[in-house]
């Protein structure tokens, strides 16, 4: 782990004159060369008194569009630099410069929905401040509001804030921003009868979110009000236990909640011991033998599932690099170290593909009789049976692969672009979609969702649920959404969207970011993925945090604070609630996965079992005290 501190969260000074700031970047010019001017050379003292009429000129050069009765709107300029280092701070970049947003149009005129000019990263609408920053609305900026400082942060190849002069100024770019997002986003004007047609009458407090019913959020923890300025990027509260070579090629993490946890990697499946401080190596490792099912003969596999107490695990080989759909899964048993089955996807007659597998509960890989387990590809959700209808019992020696029987499920006609799903401890299941759209259905029917929650425009790629089904947490490549399935019925009765249609009283969901500083220290090309709850098999009992991966950070959200509307971080946001307070484990490598053990595992001095974090070549073990997260 390594340890930083930022000072992006934290007031910006005038005490950085223009000339300190121009010093400062012909010093820095080469290190900090991702967050310099959009411009073709520096910004020159003789560049900084340019007139607005001349920046005008150059914006107009590059075929953008002004909205109607844009005038500029006149802004302090600020830029982050020394990134995560000692040094580091905000400079004044410019005193006085101005914002707008405009229209991307590459069809050499004015019209709306045009192609953006080359190199611009698409159409639709683009912040510009004077001619330092251009950037398309969108969430890969990483906007953070601080409502109480009339300010906004954003990434553009740096990080830099906007300082407004009043409050006015302040609201009315959050208002065109967001209307800019939603334009950007779904391609309509940001109407309000446009919003009600994009998410339905039933989550008007999506669009709305003041006037959203938060009555279900309110089970949180009182007096987390106090306010502290930045996340913590490595805190004394996380101790690392183990850390060791893993045997390199690292593809998954199948935690076991009894004796031994498993990492799959080019070689096979290594072994390791669960303790109440992480897992240790056995220096055991299940080779693989090279064989598959058709179509996978060499390819490592990248799903692993453990089944029947853990005595089994299946293993899901993708049939193409970088696409996750396979024709079939392997049984292993773990305690022989064989292959003992080679399972293949048919139905009706015709081999079909799977994306993803999935225990039929959260606990299921528990029951040491469990034969059955869900599926899903794009259009199909479904569950196998392993049980041969005839008695037979056929293994791997036969020759041909036995197939799995299709016991239950739906296949849909329509484009659903299912990416994702999990289940909770009764079997419901939760479903996320390439339209950013989220799914509940209940164990007893896969064929029509019970609840469907609108996307927010970004697809899901990751989806967990509570054990008790009333918290979803859905994972998208700049953020995380938390959403609440509770809802109250016409007999009063306290219900999730799982067993019932909400209705009109729907809680807005949390969103959880990283600051726009972590974000752009975490690199262009790195997206959140894998988002966790903390891992509880026993009704009654609460999962205290989330984790997920973004680049080398595992971030840590403590669930009691996130959930709790009176959360400092909320205060005077407009728009969903989205929460920046949490840890940060740093790893020297990319990391492919991150998870918290089994519950059994958490000792009395500590709030949580340990964090395990699995890179390509090594495996690190991390516990965390009872302390507070910070933001």
């Amino acid at each position: 782990m390594g340890t930083s501190q930022s000072r992006e969260g934290r007031d910006l000074s005038d005490s950085e004159s223009e000339s300190d700031y121009q010093s400062q970047e012909e010093e820095e010019d080469e290190q900090y060369r991702d967050a310099s001017n959009r411009a073709e050379t520096p910004l020159s003292a003789s560049s900084s008194r340019e007139t607005l009429d001349e920046i005008d000129a150059k914006l107009k050069s590059l075929k953008l569009k002004y909205p109607q009765g844009d005038n500029g709107r006149r802004v302090k300029l600020y830029l982050h630099v020394g990134g995560s280092s000692p040094s580091a701070k905000w400079v004044l970049s410019e005193k006085l410069s101005s914002y707008r947003f405009v229209k991307g149009s590459g069809d050499g005129g004015d019209s709306d929905g045009g192609d953006a000019a080359a190199g611009d990263g698409g159409s639709g609408w683009f912040l510009t401040v004077g001619d330092k920053v251009r950037a398309r609305v969108s969430s890969e900026m990483q906007l953070k509001m601080f409502g109480e400082k009339r300010r906004v942060d954003f990434v553009d190849r740096g990080v830099w804030a906007l300082k407004f002069l009043g409050d006015e100024e302040y609201r009315r770019f959050v208002t065109e921003f967001q209307d800019c997002l939603f334009e950007n986003v779904y391609g309509v004007k940001a109407t309000e009868e446009n919003k009600v047609k994009v998410y339905g009458k039933d989550f008007i407090g999506w669009v709305k979110p003041e006037i959203a019913d938060d009555s279900m959020w309110e089970d949180a923890e009182e007096g987390d009000g106090g306010r502290v300025e930045e996340p913590v990027r490595v805190s004394g509260d996380l101790l690392e236990e183990f850390e060791e070579a893993a045997n390199g090629g690292v593809q998954s993490l199948a935690l076991g909640a009894l004796d031994n946890s498993f990492l799959v990697n080019d070689l096979g499946v290594q072994v390791f011991r669960n303790h109440s401080k992480g897992i240790h190596g056995k220096g055991v490792c299940v080779k693989f033998d090279g064989r598959g099912v058709s179509g996978s003969v060499g390819s490592t596999p990248k799903k692993a599932m453990l089944m029947r107490a853990e005595t089994n695990m299946m293993l899901m080989s993708p049939l193409k690099e970088g696409k996750p759909h396979s024709k079939g899964i392997q049984q292993l048993d773990i305690e022989t170290g064989k292959i003992v089955t080679e399972w293949k996807f048919e139905k009706d007659g015709a081999d079909i593909t799977m994306r993803d597998i999935m225990n039929d509960t959260k606990g299921a890989q528990l029951d040491p009789s469990e034969s059955t387990f869900l599926g899903l590809d794009d259009n199909r959700l479904c569950q196998w049976d392993m049980r041969d209808r005839r008695g037979i019992v056929q293994n791997i020696a036969g020759g041909e692969s036995p197939v799995l029987h299709w016991s239950q499920g739906h296949q849909f006609s329509r484009g659903t672009n299912f990416q994702c799903f999990a289940t909770a401890g009764d079997g419901s299941i939760v479903v996320g979609s390439l339209d950013g759209k989220i799914r509940l259905y209940s164990r007893t029917s896969m064929r029509q969702a019970k609840t469907a929650f609108p996307g927010l425009g970004s697809p899901i790629t990751h989806v967990d649920v509570t054990y008790d089904g009333k918290w979803v947490l859905g994972t998208t490549d700049t953020y995380l959404i938390l959403i609440c399935t509770l809802f109250t019925d016409k007999d009063g009765k306290t219900k999730t969207g799982f067993t019932g249609r909400m209705g009109n009283k729907i809680p807005a969901p949390r969103l959880l970011k990283l600051t726009p500083l972590d974000s752009h220290l975490a690199g262009a090309n790195n997206k959140f993925h894998n988002g966790h709850f903390s891992w509880v098999t026993e009704n009654g009992k609460q999962e205290r945090h989330l984790v997920a991966t973004v680049g080398k950070f595992s971030v840590i959200w403590d669930f009691q604070q996130v959930k709790n509307t009176a959360h400092h971080c909320y205060r005077n946001q407009q728009g969903l609630k989205s929460c920046y307070c949490y840890k940060i484990v740093l790893k020297d490598e990319s990391i492919v996965e991150s998870r918290f053990m089994h519950d059994n595992y958490a000792v009395t001095n500590s709030p949580e079992a340990p964090l395990v974090v699995a890179t390509p070549m090594k495996i690190s073990s991390i516990s965390l005290s009872g302390k507070r997260s910070h933001g």
